[in-house]
């Protein structure tokens, strides 16, 4: 079992290097890995260059000068990854089961992608995994709380066969990896982040450019993939409970914003239709589940 590995980097000098020591610990290698580099205007060309004459299974593509854009020019930026890295396996007649997506301030346990592949394995079913995102807080470390049936979009892998069912690659505009999830469910595939697969991000997801614009995306990509007003509001006002606590007024913000710009929605009729009726009987199904769960451990 093999698997192919794109990672977008963008000013990612302070982060990269411990991101490739990492990729190169791994105890099963990637047969090639793509470092997508976005314009950087600091040393990351550099260290991606050294890594290559280190490594002969790392490839680089380097792009004209960008703003860091976390919507289609992102999308964009992981496609041409995607896209290259398919065509450089059918040249060299590379056989792969699993493709990745890694961002570039992560660092990875040693097993990361092994223990990934097991749970391939071990359910035939699964078209998405992902792993449990720690951050360092005054020298300890403290997960990032989701859902287990989202993965993160910085570190999963797909099954290739789920890969190219839901459109070989990323849906190009807000929250390609929340897209992919949905596409993958809509297909039949179930989609799972496992605690047991760690990683830490050198920085908090949405924070790259600082927590107001990061919670604006997410508002505006609310909008584009058409929540449920009710929904929005109900996870704004969660969103108000988390420190820094303006965030959920930037949430807020950024779903008006789309609204009174009237930003064009996603054009998958299908994925739309799940945000909008779907969506919120998800989540109360997954939490009614959870409590469930906690109520038969406490009975034992």
């Amino acid at each position: 079992m093999s698997y192919i590995l794109v990672t977008p980097a963008k000013d990612e000098a302070e982060n990269i290097s411990e991101l490739i020591h990492s990729v190169a610990g791994q105890t099963i290698k990637p047969l090639i890995w793509v470092i997508v580099d976005d314009g950087s205007t600091d040393n990351t060309p550099e260290i991606i260059k050294k890594a290559k004459e280190r490594y002969e299974w790392i490839q680089s593509i380097r792009l004209s000068e960008h703003l860091r854009d976390l919507s289609k020019h992102y999308t964009n930026i992981c496609n041409t990854g995607f896209d290259f890295a398919i065509q450089y396996s059918k040249t060299n007649n590379y056989q792969y089961d699993y493709i990745g997506l890694l961002d570039a301030d992560m660092i990875l346990e040693r097993d990361f992608y092994n223990k990934a592949i097991e749970k391939f394995k071990e359910n035939p079913k699964l078209g998405i995994v992902g792993g449990s995102i720690y951050y360092d807080v005054d020298n300890k470390l403290i997960s990032e709380d989701d859902r287990d049936d989202l993965p993160p979009g910085g570190i999963r892998l797909w099954r290739k066969e789920c890969f190219e069912e839901t459109g070989s690659g990323l849906y190009p505009g807000y929250s390609a990896d929340a897209v992919s999830n949905v596409l993958a469910k809509l297909r039949g595939w179930e989609t799972k982040s496992f605690t047991d697969l760690r990683a830490v991000q050198a920085r908090k997801t949405g924070s790259a450019e600082g927590f107001w614009k990061g919670y604006k995306y997410h508002g505006e990509s609310a909008y584009f993939r058409n929540y449920h007003p009710l929904f929005v509001l109900i996870k704004g006002l969660k969103i108000s409970f988390r420190k820094p606590y303006y965030i959920g007024i930037a949430y807020f913000y950024g779903y008006l914003t789309g609204a009174i710009r009237r930003i064009d929605k996603i054009d998958i009729k299908e994925v739309r239709d799940y945000y909008y009726y779907q969506k919120y009987k998800e989540v109360i199904g997954y939490y009614k589940n959870k409590l469930n769960i906690l109520a038969v451990n406490k009975r034992k």
